[in-house]
């Protein structure tokens, strides 16, 4: 099978309360829905468009998708998963690698320190030194790291895909 282009955006949740009946239950503020809205544009600039958005089912995330989604202007809907909440990089990957090869682009939502680390662990380090140099500087809130990606999505693992852009998004 021929490589084929691909786009994973790693994307940190915005800004949520600092406190809800749970962890999970947590809301974003004010803020983070604007630099949700804010990372969605961002993205819609550069021509992004995930065929498959893998969020976690907290509440932060969900809400940040939809900010998202409205800010870029698409309509997909989510694949929610309850084990990204607490789940490690490996396993975030796990997610990515059991994608079929029809799909061309797929962004992550979830939380740190696995959004982080599963963004440090897919770099090459072949990609654009200022975006290196802000990915390993930190992955603060709304962070979206966005990666090309050419292989099978079965064969991604450590140092495979380029990091194109790293973004932090304020309204």
């Amino acid at each position: 099978m021929p490589a084929a282009h691909r786009t994973v955006v790693v994307m940190r949740h915005a800004q949520a309360e600092p406190a809800g009946a749970t962890d999970v239950a947590r809301a974003l503020t004010a803020r983070g829905r604007a630099d949700a809205t804010a990372a969605g544009a961002w993205l819609a600039s550069r021509a992004v468009r995930p065929d498959v958005a893998l969020v976690s089912a907290a509440v932060r995330t969900q809400e940040t998708w939809a900010a998202v989604a409205s800010g870029a202007g698409w309509s997909l809907d989510p694949s929610l998963d309850r084990g990204l909440y607490s789940a490690g990089p490996d396993t975030a990957l796990d997610l990515v690698r059991a994608l079929s090869d029809d799909v061309a682009s797929v962004m992550l939502v979830g939380h740190n320190p696995t959004m982080a680390y599963l963004a440090a662990l897919l770099d090459d380090g072949e990609g654009d030194p200022a975006a290196t140099a802000h990915l390993t500087a930190g992955f603060p809130t709304c962070s979206l790291a966005l990666f090309s990606y050419d292989a099978s999505w079965a064969d991604l693992d450590a140092g495979r895909a380029r990091l194109v852009a790293f973004h932090v998004a304020r309204a």
